[in-house]
């Protein structure tokens, strides 16, 4: 690809072109995060949600054509039981996990306001659109079509309450996350890739400050993708 079509420095550059899957995917996004550069991406890894199909033809074509998709990420502010705070981004989601043999046990805030006392569970997650066809769908949270202003959030297996499978959020929510017992029943927090151990307390929220840009062949919707996998 590099000798058929050239390539130049990032800081040169006007589009990426990601080949590889979407874990691939994820990184170059985060990688270009600060940038406006648009990416295009083509599956050659195992997952290609994200990814059109490779070809090795066409591919000035394609770009010319290529429909743009912008996407918010997910921020998530951290404090550590050691006292250290720490922020990081997530495209997909921010999961917190418990790192011992011993249910979590975490209060959930949605903009200050408790809305969940005490959920003992494996963990619970905070879910884009984007991101909602991934972890989030593998424990049964909503699929959230492209563009709807809202977010998930999902219990991972939940012990109490019983019958909490999780809510619908509208994007501009801030949810907090307390963790109790914190010096025995262990919490990390990641955000995509960045995993922050043994945490006390996680902020989250959507930037609307920072967009994502996406490329996509005209036969190859995200939009239409993440609907129709609400029917396989």
């Amino acid at each position: 690809m590099r000798e058929r079509y050239g390539q130049c420095d990032l800081n040169q550059a006007e589009v990426i072109v990601a080949l590889g899957g979407d874990g691939f995917m994820l990184r170059t996004l985060h990688r270009v995060i600060d940038s406006d550069l648009p990416v295009f991406g083509m599956k050659i890894g195992n997952v290609g949600f994200l990814m059109n199909r490779y070809s090795e033809n066409d591919l000035l074509q394609r770009l010319a054509a290529a429909h743009k998709v912008s996407l918010n990420p997910l921020c998530m502010e951290v404090e550590t039981e050691s006292g250290t705070s720490v922020s990081a981004i997530a495209i997909n989601e921010i999961s917190l996990l418990r790192q011992t043999n011993q249910a979590a046990h975490i209060r959930i805030l949605v903009n200050d306001v408790v809305k969940v006392e005490e959920l003992v569970c494996d963990g619970i997650l905070l879910a884009t659109a984007a991101g909602s066809t991934a972890y989030n769908f593998s424990v049964r949270g909503p699929i959230l079509p492209l563009g709807t202003d809202a977010l998930a959030l999902t219990p991972i297996s939940p012990f109490r309450p019983r019958r909490w499978t999780g809510a619908i959020l509208p994007s501009s929510a801030r949810v907090s996350f307390e963790i109790l017992d914190y010096y025995k029943r262990s919490v990390s927090a990641t955000a995509d890739a960045h995993e922050v151990r043994n945490v006390i307390r996680v902020d989250a929220f959507q930037d609307k400050q920072t967009e994502l840009n996406l490329l996509f062949d005209p036969d190859h919707s995200l939009e239409e993708r993440i609907l129709n996998e609400q029917f396989r």
